[in-house]
């Protein structure tokens, strides 16, 4: 768990600090990190969002039996993420028993002193880690594999030529940089504010851009880029499918609803998420990595305020509702 002080303001603003680890793995047979078939592993808690995207690049490139998975448990505990064998999580690490993720991070550097956050990217052969930035992990995995997945699978014979086409990174990169500051994180920088000036200054600027992606998706198209999905849309969605059902009511961004007040957002929220055909160009990638989880978001962000900003005092309350969780398409 990150302390007080490493993501305090003196205003009581909440700050996320920069991932430490961003080495990159290549397909370049000779770099430090080349992509090999079951040399590496994930590390992740399917309760986190950014962990989360790491789990649909994976299955919707298909990269199940090259990209080994060691999931720990859905919720923090006093000193972080941990396995428990609850719910999905592993007992312990498989690769070197431990039962807390912090230990992985002291193995990876003895003088570890940041955040032991999830996704971990480990390279199991060299037994180090490789890297702990969301955005970065998942342009490995969707880019730099491809070898090693069927013709349909790789990236050059994607619908509209991959998650990240040429053609529009400038735009993609564009998106995700003001998507990232208000919506990824800004629920974060309004669910952890510890002052009214901090939640009164960040609460505008987070429905400010929804109310901007809501305008975006007035093209008429299913994608925020088109008639395929892109990175863009990968990133904007885990935290949309967490909005109503947890960052509305237990982070307080509580001036609208996806449901109710983005029409358009919630059309392209929930045609991402009821997609079930494995076959298909989404894999079903975002509801098998989201149905399982959906019923147990708020709790999991209850208890990260608690844990954050109230710093363990007063009781755990876990706000009920909305009764439907996602709406039928």
């Amino acid at each position: 768990m990150p302390s007080a002080q490493q993501v305090y303001h003196d205003k009581g603003r909440f700050t996320r600090p920069d991932s430490i680890f961003r080495n990159f793995i290549s397909k370049d047979p000779n770099s430090q990190f080349p992509a090999e078939k079951g040399r590496y592993a994930l590390y992740l808690s399917p309760g986190c969002p950014w962990a989360h995207r790491t789990m649909i690049v994976r299955l919707l490139k298909g990269l199940d039996s090259i990209i080994d998975v060691y999931q720990v448990h859905f919720h923090m505990g006093p000193e972080g993420w941990y396995f428990s064998g609850e719910g999905g999580s592993l007992t312990e690490d498989p690769l070197h028993g431990f039962k807390k993720l912090k230990e992985l991070y002291f193995k990876a550097d003895p003088n570890y002193t940041g955040r032991y956050t999830v996704p971990v990217l480990w390279d199991k052969k060299a037994d180090v880690l490789v890297n702990n930035e969301s955005s970065e992990i998942i342009r490995m995995l969707y880019s730099e594999f491809d070898e090693f997945l069927p013709e349909h699978l790789r990236e050059e014979n994607r619908p509209g030529k991959g998650l990240y086409p040429p053609q529009l990174r400038a735009e993609i990169d564009e998106m995700n940089d003001w998507v990232y500051n208000t919506v990824n994180n800004g629920v974060y920088k309004v669910g952890f504010s510890r002052s009214q000036e901090s939640y009164d200054e960040n609460i505008r600027p987070l429905f400010a851009s929804l109310d901007r992606l809501e305008e975006h998706l007035g093209h008429g198209k299913p994608f925020l880029f088109g008639d395929f999905i892109t990175e863009a849309d990968i990133r904007l969605y885990t935290t949309l499918a967490r909005f109503d059902v947890a960052y509305h009511s237990v982070f307080q961004c509580n001036l609208k609803l996806i449901r109710h007040d983005y029409p358009r957002l919630h059309s392209w929220l929930r045609r991402l998420y009821w997609d079930q055909d494995e076959e298909g160009p989404l894999r079903a990638a975002f509801y098998r990595t989201t149905e399982p989880n959906i019923g147990r978001y708020a709790l999991g962000y209850a208890d990260s305020k608690w844990r954050i900003v109230q710093e363990s005092q007063g009781p755990l309350i876990v706000p009920a509702g909305p009764l439907v969780l996602m709406e039928p398409l």
